[in-house]
């Protein structure tokens, strides 16, 4: 999934993200608003990683995503 899609599907994602980052705060949800930079710098900063391996780690987060999703067209016909 693209994070366009992501940030306009945030508060369904959300969920998956908070387990995926359990240490990330209330108010760090809501500054990421789906946005990939605000998630990488948070996760950074919580974790204490590098850019390149939060980066890493939200792109694979996101890659999931896509595959949990069911596809909008094929919704549509069930």
């Amino acid at each position: 999934m693209n994070w366009d899609q992501i940030e306009g599907k945030w508060k369904q994602l959300t969920g998956s993200a908070r387990e995926r980052w359990g240490m990330l705060t209330d108010d760090d949800w809501q500054t990421i608003g789906g946005k990939k930079e605000q998630l990488i710098g948070r996760i950074q900063e919580r974790y204490g990683i590098a850019k390149a391996e939060a980066e890493k780690q939200a792109d694979e987060w996101s890659h999931a995503q896509k595959q949990s999703q069911p596809d909008d067209h094929l919704a549509a016909r069930l």
